[in-house]
């Protein structure tokens, strides 16, 4: 059997309780935080030039990219270049979804515009 307590508390005019916090506002910090770790997704575009291009990452390597994409977007980071040994990818740290990739070779000659910010691995 449960005992339960009743505490009185007396009432006093300019003393008022707080008032609730909305619903909402702790299920957007509960998604927030399932945000920030979400594994990375892989766009059909960035999974066809990977295919095209032969660029393979193992899971550890994901792993790596996951945290710090979602190391940058705690900073504020919204699209990243991620710059590795054997790729380079574009990445929207806010949707965590790799939006475009190319071998290292191809990327020399190109110009990243609408990142900001940069990981290199």
């Amino acid at each position: 059997m449960n005992k339960i307590t009743i505490q009185h508390v007396p009432f006093h005019p300019n003393l008022r309780p707080a008032p609730p916090t909305p619903r909402t506002e702790k299920q957007s910090f509960l998604e927030h935080l399932q945000q920030a770790h979400q594994e990375l997704k892989i766009s059909k575009h960035a999974s066809e030039r990977m295919q095209e291009r032969n660029i393979e990452i193992s899971d550890e390597q994901w792993r790596e990219v996951t945290e710090k994409v979602n190391e940058a977007r705690e900073k504020g980071v919204k699209q990243p270049l991620v710059i590795m040994d054997q790729a380079a990818l574009i990445v929207s740290a806010k949707n965590a979804t790799v939006i475009t990739a190319m071998d290292r070779l191809e990327s020399k000659s190109q110009l990243f515009t609408n990142i900001d910010g940069t990981i290199v691995l």
